[in-house]
C-alpha cells in the first residue's frame, strides 16, 4: 500500500508515458513514502546518480540525518538533459517550494571501457528489467512482452466471432422456445 506524499523513480527512453490516473505504478522502478506536508522546518531530497546506481536520501524529520528512499543499480543515463520537479500526479497535486536544486558533478574514476562511451548517446535504461520498448501497459497491473502478433489477432477475432454465433444460436433457440410455450396457453 502506498502512503501520499510518495516519491518514486522511472527511467524513460521517450516510449513510456506517466499513468497520472494510477500514479506512475505501471512505470515506477521504485518508491517511499515521504512525510513532506505541512512541515515547520525545510525538508530535503538527495538524489544521486554515479557509476550506474540512482539514489534518493531524504531528510524530512529535521535532524540531520539522511534516510534510504529508492537505491536502483543497473541505470545508464545519457549526458545533456534537464532536471525537474512536480508536485501534480493526477487529480491530486500539491504546493511545494523549491528553495533551490544544488547540482555537482562527481569525480569518480571509471573503467577503461567507460572511457570510449559517447553518454550523450546512450538510450536511458535499467539493466536489470526489461527495456521500456519492450513494456506494454497491461490492465491488469503486469507487463507483457510486445504488442500482438498477427496470428494472435486472427486467433483472438475468430474466437469473438465464433463466440458471438454461439451466443446468437443459443438467443434464438431460447426465444423460439417462448415463442412455442406461449402459442399453448391461447
Amino acid at each position: 500500500q502506498r502512503v501520499f506524499p510518495y516519491i518514486s523513480a522511472m527511467v524513460n527512453n521517450g516510449s513510456l508515458t506517466y499513468d497520472h490516473s494510477k500514479d506512475g505504478r505501471w512505470t515506477e522502478l521504485a518508491g517511499c513514502t515521504a512525510d513532506l506536508r505541512n512541515q515547520n522546518h525545510d525538508t530535503f531530497l538527495a538524489i544521486r546518480y554515479s557509476r550506474g546506481r540512482l539514489t534518493v536520501m531524504t531528510d524530512v524529520e529535521d535532524k540531520n540525518e539522511w534516510k534510504n528512499c529508492i537505491d536502483i543499480a543497473g541505470v545508464q543515463l545519457p549526458t545533456g538533459y534537464f532536471f525537474g520537479a512536480s508536485a501534480g500526479t493526477g487529480d491530486l497535486s500539491d504546493n511545494h517550494d523549491i528553495i533551490s536544486m544544488k547540482l555537482f558533478q562527481l569525480m569518480v574514476e571509471h573503467p577503461l571501457e567507460d572511457e570510449t562511451v559517447d553518454w550523450t548517446k546512450i538510450e536511458p535504461s535499467v539493466s536489470l528489467l526489461k527495456s521500456p520498448k519492450d513494456n506494454v501497459d497491461d490492465p491488469t497491473g503486469n507487463f507483457r512482452s510486445g504488442p500482438l502478433t498477427g496470428w494472435k489477432v486472427f486467433l483472438l477475432l475468430l474466437c469473438a466471432l465464433l463466440g458471438i454465433i454461439v451466443c446468437a444460436v443459443v438467443g434464438a433457440v431460447v426465444f423460439q422456445k417462448r415463442q412455442e410455450r406461449n402459442k399453448r396457453f391461447y
